[in-house]
């Protein structure tokens, strides 16, 4: 799906972003795959991927929230596709970009689309929990900005209730210092955060055990 295309949009007011990429070896976790292998690490983004889908699902299917699906990897047939496999049928691509970009223009996507709480998670956290996406929106009825810490330096949620492009500019994307940049620029932005509890993302070797405990 080039840009000048438009996106398919979830309908409501509460939306619930999915990033994801195609879990194909060699194109994703590929700091896992360093340590354990493209083909094992591929495995496990599909494990990861399905249960983060599972869940966010649940939460859209009790209406608590509509659902979009931002594929990287993947055309935009074989996108759909993969949407429609899962039940979507709001799927568009992330596009070009950093993640910081790539990000921002999901939050531009589904603001401009009516949305006015618009959360957005990855499919890194393999203890995701229904409680942990309605907690995020509850947040963003006192809150300007929600962010679930991670315990290696990130975060595994984003939520906001306007575009707030400003936040995903000069991050250090991949290191320890995205969560203390990013509340710096909240800051900045005149934003108080509202935290949810510290979760562990799943991108290394050592990431797995408290998965298999």
């Amino acid at each position: 799906m080039s840009e000048a295309e438009p996106a398919p949009s979830p309908r409501g007011q509460r939306v619930l972003v999915v990033m994801a990429r195609w879990p194909a070896p060699g194109r994703c976790k590929r700091r896992l795959g360093a340590s354990i292998g493209a083909v094992s690490a591929a495995r496990i983004q599909r494990l990861l991927t399905a249960h983060t889908l599972v869940v966010a699902g649940a939460l859209a299917a009790a209406g608590r929230c509509s659902m979009l699906l931002a594929v990287e990897g993947l055309g935009r047939r074989a996108a759909g596709r993969w949407g429609r496999g899962a039940g979507l049928e709001a799927v568009v691509l992330q596009g070009k970009g950093n993640l910081g970009v790539r990000m921002a223009r999901q939050f531009h996507r589904a603001f401009r689309a009516g949305a006015h709480r618009v959360v957005l998670i990855g499919t890194d956290l393999p203890l995701l929990e229904g409680a942990d996406l309605a907690a995020a929106f509850v947040a963003l009825e006192h809150s300007p900005l929600v962010l679930g810490p991670a315990t290696d330096g990130g975060y595994w949620l984003i939520g906001l209730r306007r575009p707030e492009p400003a936040l995903f500019c000069g991050i250090d994307w991949g290191s320890s210092a995205v969560l203390d940049q990013t509340l710096h620029l909240a800051r900045q932005c005149g934003l108080e955060p509202t935290l949810l509890p510290l979760r562990s993302d799943l991108d290394r070797v050592g990431d797995l055990a408290p998965w298999h405990s």
